[in-house]
């Protein structure tokens, strides 16, 4: 991820600089801010992270790029969109649990047409 990326980020996600000790910085979220414009972010970070999608029953597993899986699946699950009761992210993995298991072609779907494929994913994605 480059310098502007990180900004950029910070900034739609209205992040703020929090102390953490002498001249040390964290970023944190404003108490009870909902994300702005979640479902904008989630095409751009399916658009430039996403790199295969795959499901089995009312799973979904997501690939990106090394180092943003935690990024997508946060915006994941700030879309609250009421079939996805949750997600497990890793560092280019995200598993994408969906209830109800009917749920899950038209979760799948929706996550290709973010990424522009349409259709059953192909192992390249």
């Amino acid at each position: 991820m480059t310098q502007a990326t990180v900004s950029r980020d910070i900034k739609e996600l209205g992040l703020i600089k929090v102390p953490a000790g002498e001249n040390l910085y964290h970023y944190a979220a404003p108490p009870a801010q909902p994300v702005i414009n979640a479902y904008h972010r989630l095409q751009r970070l399916f658009a430039d992270s996403v790199t295969k999608i795959d499901d089995s029953e009312n799973l979904i597993l997501i690939r990106t790029l090394p180092g943003t899986a935690h990024a997508v699946a946060s915006c994941l699950d700030n879309t609250a969109w009421p079939e996805i009761i949750g997600t497990v992210a890793g560092d280019d993995t995200i598993l994408v649990i969906v209830k109800p298991r009917e749920a899950a072609g038209r979760v799948l779907k929706r996550f290709q047409e973010l990424r522009g494929v349409t259709g059953k994913p192909s192992a390249e994605g």
